[in-house]
């Protein structure tokens, strides 16, 4: 009998965490900056990508609680996911309520008090998210987020940037929705 050969290695499995980082150093505030990724639907709606924020809380020294901040239709709304630990510090997982899909993901690349980057990875799919404690990053930061999408097989014509104004703080009760967006 032949042996089947090893499944191909992701591409998020290269991805080597940020190291020495303490999940407290990423709590409050972030803003969506930009994000690489294949997505169709991202592609053809790019001309109506929305500010976002992210507020990030440590429920249990292990996972985070992040609640994203952004207009649909003009209101504002609030998405709650729950980052689970995964095997390496650094690494997580995340479920939808459908249970049935999950999304890896790993802190690529972090100074917690400016940016942090975040890969997330559904079945093949691999994105990049560059996050900041500001709606504006510096040149230095947004070229390492451009090399690190590109190391994955992301380039620039499918990398976007988000508006730096026009956010969303809250969003009252019958505007949350818990899970996946």
């Amino acid at each position: 009998r032949r042996r089947r050969p090893p499944p191909p290695q992701s591409a998020l499995e290269k991805v080597v965490p940020q190291e020495g980082l303490s999940l407290h150093q990423l709590s409050g505030k972030w803003f969506l900056v930009g994000m690489a990724s294949r997505c169709s639907y991202l592609a053809e709606h790019s001309h109506q990508l929305e500010a976002t924020t992210v507020t990030v809380t440590v429920l249990d020294g292990q996972s985070l609680a992040i609640s994203t901040f952004r207009k649909l239709d003009r209101m504002c709304w609030e998405i709650r996911q729950h980052y689970l630990p995964a095997q390496a510090p650094g690494r997580f997982l995340l479920k939808d309520h459908r249970k049935s899909s999950k999304v890896d993901v790993v802190v690529g690349e972090a100074d917690p008090s400016s940016f942090i980057i975040l890969y997330y990875q559904k079945g093949r799919s691999i994105s990049v998210k560059l996050y900041g404690r500001s709606s504006v990053v510096s040149d230095a930061v947004a070229d390492k987020f451009e090399q690190r999408a590109r190391a994955v097989g992301l380039s620039e014509d499918v990398t976007y940037y988000f508006p730096t104004y026009g956010f969303c703080d809250s969003a009252d009760e019958f505007h949350v929705l818990d899970g996946e967006l």
